[in-house]
């Protein structure tokens, strides 16, 4: 497979020997001499490379989060397939998932392993408990969903507004309309901007470790219900305290954006405190039942 002009007759790193992410941006990614090189262009702040050519240890890393700005060539998409190593489109600092080619991981252990957890009721609640043991602390003795989400929401007002007095914001309670969201006030639509972000970070997660995006534990109907679970978790730590501190900012300067302001907050949280890869070992250690 794939041999020939790019010279590619050596075998896959396995992904278990691999580092996680590497993300690149504004810059163009192409085949060299059989590997891939990155020129980076004219770099932000909140880039990972100086300007310059750089060498791609294309095996060491499991996926490669491509931003804003950036191209990609046929002989790279050709390298990476081979590598099996995954290409996401992504936004800055990951907080859109625009799209990924099925270049998944080497083994499928993990989506066996949670298509078996999520058809068997009682291992399906258990992954359920042990997601909101994370979230709240402790470990409920309930074992009926519907109670356990009921106590999970008392638990996330009282969140919402520790963080409110926190920040310093106004805060009259989550509200949100689908139909107008633009109708809700700052901190409601930053949270939905945050949460958005936060979402494809887990998005990313889930591409990354080859898990099944629609069978979730918590969440049942959507298609992306597992990678709302995922999100779900980091909602106290990053969800939130982004969110209004972004509504904060935006009532202050009223002349900013708060869906950019909430997206750049939120995507600087992602990048300094590792999220994502964070949520690629919660994902490992939730399906293979480790604490």
């Amino acid at each position: 497979m794939l041999k020939g002009r790019l010279g590619l007759d050596s075998a896959r790193v396995p992904h278990t020997d691999r580092a996680g992410c590497l993300y690149l941006a504004r810059g163009a990614l192409s085949a060299r001499d059989g590997t891939l090189a990155f020129r980076q262009g004219t770099a932000t702040a909140a880039d990972a490379l100086s300007p310059g050519d750089y060498a791609i240890p294309l095996q060491a890393v499991s996926i490669i989060l491509l931003g804003p700005g950036s191209t990609v060539s046929h002989d790279a998409l050709r390298l990476l397939a081979h590598a099996g190593t995954a290409l996401a489109a992504v936004g800055e600092d990951g907080v859109r998932m625009y799209t990924a080619p099925p270049q998944m991981p080497d083994r499928s252990g993990l989506a066996r392993v949670q298509a078996r957890l999520w058809a068997d009721e009682e291992l399906r609640l258990m992954t359920a408990r042990r997601m909101y043991a994370l979230r709240l602390g402790e470990v409920l003795p309930h074992r009926d969903l519907d109670v356990l989400r009921g106590i999970e929401g008392a638990r996330m007002k009282e969140t919402y507004a520790l963080w409110a007095g926190r920040i310093g914001i106004d805060w009259r309670g989550r509200h949100y309309d689908r139909g107008a969201p633009m109708a809700a006030d700052l901190p409601n639509q930053a949270l939905n901007h945050a949460a958005s972000a936060v979402e494809a970070a887990a998005a990313i997660a889930v591409t990354a470790t080859a898990t099944i995006p629609q069978l979730g534990f918590i969440h049942e109907d959507p298609g992306q219900s597992f990678v709302l679970d995922i999100a779900d978790l980091f909602r106290d730590s990053i969800t939130i305290p982004c969110a209004f501190r972004a509504a904060r900012r935006a009532i202050e300067h009223p002349v900013e954006n708060i869906e950019r302001l909430t997206r750049q907050l939120t995507g600087r949280a992602l990048s300094q405190e590792q999220v994502i890869p964070s949520m690629i070992e919660r994902i490992k250690a939730l399906i293979e039942g480790r604490d």
